[in-house]
């Protein structure tokens, strides 16, 4: 952890980022013992209930399920492994995490699936641990290839090591297009996450401020919540007002965070979920968000254009369609069907 002894402002930096995970979750007890009760029968070699966890970006979904992991680890026998479907988007990547997991080698390379699934089931019978798996993010992987989670199923047919699958999503209708056997096997049950209110986005940034800061003025935590409630509610968004007017504090040479160096940042913290994909998309759709967002609105043949001028060796239309739906379905563009013809216009979100 970053003790910041010189600094002025900051205690604990590190207490302010969006990657910490505190000791306690505040305003989320409740969907912690929910999927802590579903997962539990793994800590007595019987099989756990598959656990679907949605709700919109930054209310504590990852937070809550990484805690419950954590728990786990710590108090039983269960190997416990998170994934983000944005880094593990294939079965064979995340199989081969998997394997790795256990102290196993693969490469994510030059084996076919079959092969690393042996592996992983060796791995399973010579660690006799329960395992619980978390994929996070999971609509990036069913848009690619769902059967993953159809061999995921499958492994209880070969170890005894009961095995549990936990979702995360902030879409609630991901699995809507799911196989019906897949759907049928995985038998989820759902864990709703809602929006925090005003008074519980003030307890939480009050507890990391109070953590992270050595001084506030009376306001700093109130203006930073308001902020992250205009922003869908996103826990991250306070916790970087928080950091950012913290700096400020510090360039300014303050004695504490003002209310006035919150103001001062506002303007530069925006959402934090369309940052992120921005930073986890390929170069391709970098390019063609760019264009997007440059231009606002344009048809898709303006668009494919624009994109054939803008790189050395384009993509085939038909394979730049698909990168270009992509973006629409995790909202980073806009498509939209002209009512006379099928003429698709794609503008920012």
């Amino acid at each position: 952890m970053a003790f910041m002894e010189d600094s002025k402002i900051f205690k604990n930096q590190d207490i302010l980022s969006s990657e910490y995970l505190p000791d306690m979750l505040p305003h989320r007890e409740n969907q912690i013992k929910l999927l802590a009760d579903n997962l539990e029968p793994a800590n007595r070699g019987m099989k756990p209930q598959n656990t679907f966890v949605f709700g919109s970006s930054g209310i504590g979904k990852t937070a809550a399920t990484k805690y419950v992991f954590r728990k786990f680890e710590d108090y039983s026998g269960i190997k416990t492994v998170y994934l983000n479907c944005w880094d593990y988007n294939t079965s064979l990547a995340v199989l081969a995490k998997l394997v790795s997991e256990f102290g196993f080698f693969v490469q994510r390379r030059g084996w076919a699936k079959d092969e690393v699934i042996e592996r992983l089931i060796e791995a399973l019978q010579k660690s006799k641990k329960s395992l619980l798996i978390c994929l996070d993010e999971v609509d990036q992987l069913i848009n690619k290839d769902q059967k993953l989670l159809y061999d995921l199923l499958r492994m209880n047919q070969y170890v005894k090591n009961p095995i549990g699958l936990i979702f995360i999503s902030n879409n609630p209708h991901a699995f809507v297009n799911l196989e019906p056997r897949i759907t049928s096997s995985l038998s989820l049950d759902e864990i709703e996450f809602k929006p925090y209110t005003l008074e519980e986005m003030k307890d939480i940034l009050k507890e990391r401020a109070s953590n992270g800061f050595r001084s506030i003025e009376e306001g700093v935590v109130a203006l930073a919540s308001a902020h992250a409630l205009n922003k869908h509610g996103d826990v991250r968004v306070g916790l970087e007002c928080l950091m950012k007017a913290g700096r400020l504090a510090e360039q300014e040479n303050s004695d504490k965070v003002l209310v006035e160096h919150v103001r001062k940042v506002l303007k530069d913290v925006k959402q934090v979920k369309p940052e992120i994909l921005k930073e986890k998309i390929n170069d391709t759709e970098k390019v063609i968000v760019g264009i997007v967002e440059n231009k606002h609105r344009l048809s898709f043949d303006q668009l494919y254009d624009e994109y054939c001028e803008s790189v050395d060796e384009p993509l085939t239309r038909r394979m730049f369609r698909e990168y270009v739906n992509h973006l629409d379905e995790i909202k980073l563009i806009k498509i939209m069907q002209k009512k006379i013809g099928n003429s698709r216009i794609i503008s920012k979100v």
